[in-house]
């Protein structure tokens, strides 16, 4: 353990680069072997849209990156949050409730209010436009909802008062999970079912994916399942009967045209929930 806080308390950003190129290459590779779905689309022009809004979310971070870094550097300095508040505890044990609770606030439930306020959801739409989910889709955010993640990740890191080894971490973890539980592969059900009971699996996210409500409002979770199971945002949907996109934005012109992805938020909404 002390091995593993030591690599991510100096992790090099090359590395960190390493660790997102490295997941949607492995990924990517698997999904082609083993696909859940054979989708008839054009991937490398599907896989270029997200991955330029893949860039546009590195520079957004690394270009904030200084409020991370400072919020996490104050909280141990003056002994603030959850985790500073702890009596000693095992470090396995300080380091998974860690980083439970930024999965909690930093994923579920920025998610979640995302879904839930008319203004964020605008943004937030566009990662919910794609109508073929691959391990691509994990970091298909437009700038604006960027932005609005990385205020929930700092907001976390301030309430748990998390090093910033740690965040480094959850931030690797975050990655690699979303490229896993987007990746279109296929699973043994009975295994997806097993690993859903801890992690967020492929096609427990895939439902979350699901163009139409009550699903699109549903499992929430980046890393742990945990927390839809227990907010009762957990639902299920045979895969068969999964059908990506949203329905306010079916048409290819409407979510498979970057210009347009990027005008999505300041268009009138066309959609239900939100009117």
């Amino acid at each position: 353990m002390n091995d593993i806080i030591a690599y991510f308390s100096t992790i090099p950003s090359s590395h960190r680069s390493l660790i997102l190129v490295g997941g949607i290459t492995i990924f990517w590779l698997i999904e082609n072997t083993f696909p859940l779905f054979q989708m008839q689309y054009r991937k490398w022009h599907h896989a270029g849209i997200n991955f330029f809004l893949t860039l546009t979310t590195i520079i957004v971070n690394f270009v904030l990156a200084f409020i991370l870094i400072k919020t996490a550097s104050w909280t141990t300095e003056n002994h603030f949050g959850i985790l500073q508040w702890l009596p000693e505890i095992p470090i396995w044990l300080y380091t998974i409730i860690g980083l439970l609770l930024l999965d909690l606030i930093g994923a579920y439930l920025a998610h979640l209010v995302q879904h839930k306020i008319k203004f964020l959801w605008r943004f937030h739409l566009i990662h919910h436009t794609d109508t073929w989910i691959d391990t691509t889709t994990a970091n298909r955010h437009h700038p604006g909802e960027s932005i609005i993640r990385f205020l929930f990740t700092t907001a976390g890191v301030l309430i748990v008062g998390s090093p910033m080894w740690m965040v480094f971490l959850y931030q690797s973890l975050s990655v690699v999970a979303s490229q896993f539980n987007h990746a279109n592969i296929s699973l043994p059900t009975k295994l997806d079912i097993f690993l859903s009971y801890f992690i967020v699996s492929p096609n427990m996210h895939k439902v979350h994916h699901h163009y139409v409500l009550p699903y699109t409002d549903s499992n929430y979770g980046n890393i742990f399942s945990v927390w839809d199971r227990l907010f009762g945002t957990f639902t299920t949907l045979p895969k068969e009967k999964l059908i990506y996109g949203v329905d306010t934005h079916m048409a290819p012109e409407e979510h498979n045209k970057l210009k347009n992805l990027l005008q999505i938020p300041f268009q009138k909404s066309r959609s239900i929930k939100n009117s």
